[in-house]
């Protein structure tokens, strides 16, 4: 079941407290993009951030929102709740390089 209730977050971005309103619904999708591509949250927020245009929130949601439209998840999570992490640094906003399926040649 989805819920519609506003989460509000204190985070700290390039030095500044400040404070997020989001969905629960999206806080809860940007942390797991973070976690399957390796990084914390607060790394992927301070891009989000640099990038941005307007309101933080919003930002968060078209990032949320442009990540699940193009399958841009990163690496999936370990069943203990860790995530694989490649050995190659990356960007914050790129999702980790994944292997990608060969097709089958008849």
């Amino acid at each position: 079941m989805i819920e519609a209730g506003i989460v509000k977050r204190s985070v700290r971005i390039a030095g500044h407290q400040t404070s997020v309103s989001l969905e629960a619904e999206f806080w809860h999708a940007f942390q797991g993009i973070a976690a399957r591509r390796g990084v914390s949250a607060n790394a992927l927020l301070a891009a989000i951030d640099r990038a941005r245009r307007g309101n933080l929130s919003s930002a968060i949601r078209l990032f949320v929102l442009d990540t699940y439209r193009r399958g841009d998840l990163g690496s999936a999570p370990e069943p203990d709740g860790g995530s694989v992490v490649s050995n190659e640094p990356a960007s914050p906003l790129r999702r980790s390089p994944t292997p990608r399926r060969q097709r089958a040649t008849p």
